[in-house]
């Protein structure tokens, strides 16, 4: 691929982006906005797109500096976190899942993968979700390799806590399945 090829590539990488940019934003507006910012970034810098580099990893590290930049503004502005919404647990969540434990199933992991801190949920989304390598998501979060392996651990560790504190099948409403081994 050559920086020419960019312009032809971009359509083919906005569903992953937009993914992407969504489940850092938690807003479908601000997810768009980001992805088009992204897009005019890079168009405008595709001279520094390196011939060795996968555009998609490249765009997902121009999204993520996109989207720290603004939660710096914000954080200046005084403005708070925003919040998840229905909405978007709809886009992510599997609708036509088979019965309503799956459903459930799938909105507590959103909501524990949510409560993580912001460092350990981009990791998450990027090698979880997103499928990168150790590598490729230190490359687009300008941190080493340990670091992303050290979050990402704590961000396992973290999510199987929440499910595995949880009452099995008591009183309280249904929650995640807690499998045990004895």
């Amino acid at each position: 691929m050559t920086r020419d090829d960019l312009p032809a590539l971009l359509p083919d990488l906005l569903p992953r982006l937009w993914a992407f940019a969504l489940r850092l934003a938690a807003d479908r507006h601000d997810a768009e906005d980001l992805v088009q910012r992204a897009c005019v970034r890079a168009l405008e810098r595709r001279h520094q797109l390196q011939p060795d580099t996968s555009a998609l990893s490249w765009m997902f590290s121009i999204v993520h500096s996109i989207w720290i930049d603004e939660i710096r503004a914000r954080q200046i502005r005084g403005r708070s976190r925003i919040e998840w919404s229905e909405e978007l647990v709809e886009t992510v969540a599997d609708p036509s899942a088979a019965n309503p434990e799956t459903g459930m199933l799938y909105r507590q992991i959103l909501d524990a993968v949510e409560s993580l801190p912001d460092a350990q949920r981009v990791v998450m989304l990027l090698v979880a979700v997103e499928g990168l390598s150790y590598r490729e998501a230190a490359e687009i979060l300008e941190i080493p390799i340990g670091t992303v392996m050290s979050r990402l651990s704590r961000a396992r560790l973290s999510i199987g806590a929440q499910f595995s504190a949880q009452p099995v099948n008591g009183a309280h409403e249904p929650t995640a399945r807690k499998d045990s081994v004895t």
